[in-house]
């Protein structure tokens, strides 16, 4: 027999199916599976599976057949059913609930779709309901767990499941709670079995959100001592969920705070800031703690970095980071002065001593007089003597590694410490040491002084030649790298100025070479190879050493590679090397003036290297795309790691709007996850760098579709900022890409017009439809046109004594063809939907009829039909407007129109 096609064997499937064959029918669609390769066709095979286990009510299946379909095509209607179907026969119904909103939300009028939604909406309540009956049900989930005899494991997670998702609605977590859930979870803790501590902490995060007095309640029970220690557990999953656990009550016992500071009785304020105080002072314990594991020493510093300083200048009370700076300074210089590797030192990762500096940075930002600062440079300064003076070489080298650790965090305290006697005599003396661990020390305190100008001068008249000959000479790459690197500091003084190169004519260029190398070389340490990066942010200042990098396809990779690896110290780094080859660094335009009188004055002028133009700026970032720079840096973005700080945040985010500069590159960034991750990157950083994230954001939705670059939630997500754009201290190219980048948005759903209005943008946008420049003010008004079909902006043309209406009549009488098409087709749509709308035009200007004949007199097909569509709804909107209409020319502009053969 000749060949069956996959065409033939779907016919045949349907047949089946419609038959109420299913199980044939599946079998027929999954040998036609096996015979093609076009993915809609098989997406649809998926979807026609999925059919088929439902009816075989093997639910399991049907979803991730469906999904299948759904990957493919994510507004495969029916998919989304099928799977919102199974789903719910999981009993998974928040997911179901989703799939059915998105089916809602693509096909609004189908009947079918709303009945199932608001079936499974009361389903939802029915079961919240049985749940909040059954006090017996949570009983049995614990009587499961905590059995030693249960051997049933499916049995063991459905009741893990159950309990997590039940601790996550309000009544669920009450039923818990009342049914001496805590002191049960708190059993399960205590089983030490890794699978049932999570379950216990996931569910005790439902319990303690935003809920305070169970916080308390659940602190009192657990003890504060029994938390840390869980933080401190070596298996890391525990550890970080014990982590957000202690994160949720802290912002639970805080809210209570601010809530009571507003004048309640005095004797709960103190309570909560008791506990808050307790958990804090075990956090600081554990960091000293020798049997805490090394990632519960990290996620105890990232707590502390999130919990303790104030996230606004505008609370006042900053008494938290002066208790945490007079009870655990110390403790966490502990963490920072340790020398890894001898006999005796705390267990660390690669960050926790960058998470150190950056806690303690975010401390001393947090002090508010120069008493709290002194007090901090004071407590600084006693530990490092302590350490230092009358003590071994271990103590010396711990007193420098404090200076590092500082150096990295709060500057002013470094500089502070390094100006005491003797200890920069001890980093130039130790420089030279023969054991290898000593010399790491020394030198890489020698490089965190080179750059902070206090000390600059001292270390390039004392550091330059000592760095050199260790350069020179060590037999160790680890050394010389690190040598490298302080050199490259001392050497980049004169910043992107091309003329002013401290070091002779090609010896940066040599460094360089060296420092990829070095990158490239995978039998070097990782730690060491990461100083390779740090000398390169110094050295591609220079334009040459750039070219010469993006040539290097092996030397981006490695960094690429660095860049996702554990160690989040190279972030910076990576991010500077980035920014200097994509040349998206704030450039000083010298004032032409000055100019001139420093050629008078033979002074010394900044100049720009030939290969920093434009042309070779464009080839270098299609050579990083090629080379894969968009996932290294989705990678860093999604690291919640305290060295992603907000320069650093505002590094990756100049480097994203560098890369979607060219229209033809944004489809390539999007795809390799460069979307999802500039929308973190626009809501928190700085202020320039929130900015250029929002702007890079704007480019991508005005050139792609937006449904497929941000596909599912996160397209709301994206509104928010490229409102930011319309603020009036961004410049005029941010207000007019944020406003192109919105119109497009509008002009897809009800749904984001609701969320654009919803972040008060309207106001914005009508604002800049006055604004001189013809760009913006047409912008403005295109995205004005898709808003008005939502009926809130609608209900602002209808409103007596604004001037909205009179601008849309007008702007459609203007000389620009496009402005005229945008105004017009809102008109022409404001009058179809508002007979009121059509009464107001004779009054708002006594132009409107010239207006109304020039539209349908126009050589554009477009506005004249968009002319006609208004004198038409016009018409018959009331018999005045009618016959005023039918007694100019109108009567006869129509009739000539209706005779044009060639537009119908």
């Amino acid at each position: 027999p000749s060949q069956v096609t996959a065409e033939q064997l779907r016919a045949r499937g349907n047949a089946l199916f419609q038959a109420g064959d299913h199980a044939a029918a599946l079998a027929a669609y999954t040998e036609a599976l096996g015979l093609c390769d076009s993915g809609p066709e098989r997406a649809v095979l998926h979807r026609n599976r999925a059919a088929c286990h439902l009816r075989l009510e093997d639910y399991a299946k049907a979803e991730a057949d469906a999904s299948k379909a759904i990957e493919a095509d994510g507004r495969d209607v029916k998919a989304l059913f099928r799977r919102s179907q199974a789903l719910e026969k999981l009993g998974r119904l928040d997911q179901a609930v989703s799939d059915l909103q998105r089916c809602v939300s693509l096909e609004p009028k189908n009947k079918a779709f709303q009945e199932a939604l608001h079936a499974l909406g009361s389903s939802m309540h029915e079961k919240m309901k049985t749940m909040s009956c059954t006090d017996s049900k949570v009983e049995q989930m614990f009587q499961i767990l905590l059995d030693p005899e249960e051997k049933d494991e499916d049995k063991k997670q459905k009741a893990v499941q159950n309990l997590i998702v039940l601790a996550r609605e309000e009544p669920g977590a009450e039923k818990i709670f009342q049914s001496d859930g805590v002191r049960l979870l708190t059993q399960l803790l205590d089983t030490a079995k890794a699978d049932l501590m999570l379950a216990a902490l996931r569910t005790l995060v439902g319990l303690c959100s935003g809920h305070r007095s169970r916080t308390t309640a659940v602190l009192a029970e657990l003890g504060a001592p029994r938390l840390s220690a869980v933080l401190g557990v070596e298996h890391e999953q525990v550890s970080l969920a014990a982590c957000n656990l202690l994160h949720v009550m802290f912002d639970s016992l805080k809210e209570g705070l601010q809530k009571e500071f507003r004048g309640k009785e005095d004797a709960v304020v103190l309570d909560s800031s008791k506990d808050l105080k307790l958990l804090i002072k075990h956090l600081l314990e554990l960091l000293v703690l020798e049997g805490a594991s090394a990632h519960g020493r990290d996620n105890a510093i990232n707590l502390l970095i999130k919990v303790v300083p104030r996230k606004s200048p505008k609370e006042t009370n900053n008494s938290l980071s002066l208790w945490v700076i007079d009870q655990g300074l110390k403790k966490i210089l502990e963490v920072g002065s340790t020398v890894c590797g001898t006999p005796g030192s705390l267990p660390m990762t690669e960050n926790s001593r960058m998470s150190a500096s950056v806690l303690l940075s975010k401390l001393y930002d947090d002090l508010k007089c120069d008493a709290e600062r002194e007090n901090f440079h004071h407590l600084c300064e006693d530990y490092v003597r302590s350490w230092f003076e009358g003590q071994e070489l271990a103590g010396k080298l711990r007193a420098i590694q404090t200076a590092s650790c500082l150096l990295q965090g709060p500057v002013e305290a470094g500089n502070r410490v390094l100006e005491l006697e003797g200890i920069m005599d001890s980093v130039l003396s130790l420089c030279a040491s023969v054991r290898e661990a000593h010399q790491l020390v020394a030198v890489e305190a020698l490089i965190h002084a080179a750059d902070k100008a206090k000390r600059a001068s001292f270390i390039t008249a004392n550091g330059v030649s000592l760095l050199k000959e260790i350069y020179k000479h060590s037999e160790r790459d680890s050394i010389r790298i690190r040598a490298l690197v302080g050199l490259c500091k001392l050497g980049s003084a004169g910043g992107t100025d091309f003329s002013m190169k401290q070091f002779a004519e090609g010896s940066t260029m040599k460094l360089a070479k060296q420092c990829r190398k070095w990158l490239c070389n995978e039998t070097i340490d990782a730690g060491t190879r990461r100083w390779a990066v740090e000398g390169l942010a110094y050295l591609t200042f220079d334009a040459d050493v750039k070219e010469e990098f993006v040539e290097d396809k092996a030397a981006m990779e490695a960094m690429f590679h660095l860049a996702k690896s554990e160690d989040r110290s190279v972030l910076y780094a990576v991010a500077s090397t980035l920014v200097n080859c994509t040349n998206s660094y704030d450039h000083e335009e010298p004032d032409p003036q000055m100019l001139e009188l420093a050629k008078y004055a033979k002074q010394h002028i900044p100049e720009q290297h030939p290969k920093d133009k434009p042309d070779f700026v464009r080839r270098r970032v299609r050579k990083l795309l090629t080379a894969g720079v968009v996932s290294a840096l989705a990678c860093m973005v999604k690291s919640e790691n305290p060295a992603l700080t907000s320069s650093c945040r505002e590094l990756i985010s100049r480097v994203f709007l560098a890369l979607v500069e060219e229209a033809e590159d944004r489809g390539g960034v999007v795809a390799q996850g460069g979307g999802k991750a500039l929308i973190p990157l626009s809501l928190e950083g700085t202020e320039v760098g929130q900015t250029k994230a929002a702007q890079a954001l704007a480019k991508i939705t005005i050139t792609s579709n937006p449904e497929m670059a941000f596909p599912g939630e996160r397209i709301y997500e994206v509104v928010r900022p490229l409102v930011s754009l319309l603020h009036l201290q961004r410049t005029g190219l941010e207000n007019f890409e944020g406003l192109m980048a919105l119109t497009n948005l509008a002009g897809i759903s009800e749904r984001l017009r609701q969320k654009i209005l919803k972040e008060k943008a309207v106001p914005m946008i009508e604002g800049y439809m006055f604004e001189e420049h013809e760009l913006i003010r047409l912008a403005a008004t295109e995205c004005m046109c898709n808003m008005a079909m939502s009926k809130e902006v609608q209900e602002l043309f209808l409103a007596e004594g604004s001037d909205r209406l009179k601008l849309m009549v007008l702007y459609s009488g203007e000389e620009d063809e496009k402005l005229r098409r945008a105004a017009s087709g809102t008109l022409a749509m404001l009058t179809a939907l508002h007979p009121a709308i059509c009464k107001r035009i004779p009054q708002v200007t006594v132009h409107w009829l010239e207006i109304l004949q020039a539209l349908l007199l126009s050589p554009s097909a477009e506005l004249q039909h968009r002319g006609a569509v208004v004198v038409m709804n016009m018409v018959a909107a009331e018999r005045e407007l009618a016959e005023q209409l039918m007694a100019s020319e109108m009567l006869e502009i129509l009739s000539v129109l209706a005779k044009d053969k060639d537009k119908p």
